[in-house]
């Protein structure tokens, strides 16, 4: 213990502390300055988006398997981890040889910088946050390392460790007093403390210049011109605990690139339809508003949603059906694609035809009566029934691109994953959770089910190795939003297996084949195990 304490106070420990402040002043700056420059122009934001974009597919599952909706917290904490193990490295670097740690942190500067100025929708001056950051990290680093350099314990080591820096330090040693640790951690206090209020008054001032939100708030949606049909009684499942018919808002998954939502005021928003059509157009908030929009039930699902798991959600959204702006552009003959880009760099390949039949695809600007939250695409996102949202859900939409597959390629097909998402059959037991305890006696098991464009005809389930057996369907309300049902099981004691199977509405039965997300979305039956008591 005493080894440790001794070693906590030496010059390694504390030069990997002068470390980690100097670091704290890099982001705390640039988050400061930041605030009066675009949000992906601070360095965690344009790191973290620059690593996403190199991310693989089987690392991008393992987060979405892993964290669920958590994914970019645990993203920005394993940043945070990374960074932190760097600046002691680069403080421990800067101390043995200035020169190098020097090196060091301009390395870490030109990252940064790259990252900033390669993100979309960002300029070359949004790099200043980040280029003063860096000169203000290596100013204070400078400092810290003065003090240590002429620190009592190990002031004649110092031209062993800093040989550079060592003699300029001696020379004035009759004009300077020696630093004592408790003046070096006071520095170092002073300076994270520092650091902290930047970091925290960047935070405020940024928001404190954006009025996206209090837009958000004061914005009145207009009457549909075809209003969502009256949802039938009875599509909740009799079995209590499933997840609500409709997903609130709050609740509804969220799985995108963006580390930060893109602000996007509806004065400034405009959509471009160009490409391969025969009359570019270009759309502005206010043409949604005086269109004739449809409001609609709608079930999105994404592509990294394991068998059973939760990234499905279902919505009443309003909006201008894509066919009517495809109209407006009439696509050329050999065109088979939309390439959709949003706001943020992401894009989307849609099949055209998908974008132009009766499914109504839409430019949706609202969800379950109120504007988009920022979150989920505010001020204008794609909703396409039927494919996987990584091929068509496109949030923040800004550009509308006629294309042909040949020619193009988006985000993530781009990266590995199909071209084309169309949804697979798929049931989910939500009741009894996997590894509950429940009584012997009937036992409610109930869950979700959904095939979107085709509907569900069927339910079964199957205990253990049984046979299998129709479960109650709940109301369908349309072919594109999800189905419930529920089952009433006379439960024994023990341990066993509950599964369930989905038929869709062209008599295709879900399949008992496991796949993994990649490339083209799960599938298999889910497999849930309790104990009966």
């Amino acid at each position: 213990m005493k080894k440790l304490t001794n070693w906590l106070q030496g010059p390694t420990a504390l030069a990997a502390l002068a470390g980690v402040a100097a670091a704290a002043v890099v982001l705390s700056v640039a988050e400061l300055i930041g605030a009066f420059f675009t949000a992906r122009a601070t360095p965690l934001i344009a790191l973290g988006s620059t690593f996403i974009d190199f991310t693989p597919p089987w690392l991008k599952d393992f987060a979405i398997a892993t964290f669920g909706t958590n994914d970019k917290a645990a993203l920005f904490a394993g940043m945070g981890l990374t960074i932190l193990l760097l600046a002691c490295v680069l403080g421990v670097v800067a101390y043995r040889k200035w020169a190098l740690g020097v090196a060091g942190v301009l390395l870490m500067g030109a990252v940064i910088v790259a990252s900033v100025v390669t993100r979309a929708s960002v300029k070359p001056l949004d790099a200043i946050p980040s280029l003063i950051g860096t000169v203000a990290g290596l100013v204070v680093l400078r400092l810290l390392m003065t003090r240590l350099w002429r620190m009592r314990p190990w002031r004649g080591v110092a031209a062993d460790v800093a040989a550079d820096v060592a003699a300029d330090v001696a020379a004035k040693d009759t004009e300077r007093p020696a630093t004592t640790r408790r003046a070096f951690f006071a520095a170092s206090g002073i300076t994270a403390a520092a650091a902290a209020i930047a970091a925290t008054g960047g935070r405020l001032l940024s928001a404190a210049r954006s009025n996206v939100a209090q837009a958000r708030e004061s914005l009145q949606l207009p009457a549909p011109a075809r209003a969502a049909p009256a949802v039938p009684a009875g599509v909740q499942s009799a079995a209590r605990g499933v997840t609500p018919w409709v997903t609130p808002n709050n609740e509804f998954y969220r799985i995108d690139t963006a580390l930060s939502v893109p602000e996007i005021n509806v004065q400034d928003w405009e959509l471009r339809v160009h490409g391969l059509v025969e009359q570019e157009v270009t759309l502005t908030f206010q043409d949604l508003l005086d269109a004739e929009l449809i409001e609609s039930h709608v079930t999105l699902t994404c592509v990294s949603n394991p068998v059973g798991g939760n990234l499905a959600g279902n919505a009443k959204w309003l909006g201008l059906p894509l066919r009517e702006v495809l109209k407006m552009a009439r696509p050329k003959d050999g065109a088979d694609m939309v390439l959709s880009t949003s706001e943020d760099g992401f894009s989307a390949s849609t099949p055209l035809e998908v974008l132009q039949d009766d499914r109504d695809a839409m430019l949706a600007i609202g969800m379950n009566g109120e504007p988009l939250p920022l979150e989920h695409g505010y001020p204008v996102r794609m909703v396409v029934p039927g494919l996987y949202g990584f091929v068509s859900a496109t949030k923040w939409v800004v550009d509308l691109e006629v294309t042909r597959f040949a020619d193009s390629k988006a985000y993530w097909t781009d990266r590995g994953w199909s071209e084309r998402g169309p949804i697979k059959t798929m049931a989910r037991v939500e009741v009894p959770k996997s590894f509950a305890q429940v009584p012997a006696g009937k036992v409610a098991i109930g869950g979700t089910a959904w095939a979107q464009t085709r509907g569900i005809t069927k339910v079964e389930v199957q205990i253990d190795n049984g046979p299998w057996t129709e479960a109650v369907l709940s109301a369908e309300a349309s072919v594109v939003t999800w189905r419930q049902w529920s089952f009433e099981w006379d439960a024994t004691p023990g341990p066993h297996y509950i599964k369930a199977r989905a038929t869709d509405g062209t008599g295709q039965v879900q399949t008992d084949k496991r796949a993994d997300p990649v490339p083209d979305g799960a599938s298999g039956w889910q497999s849930v195990m309790v104990t009966v008591q």
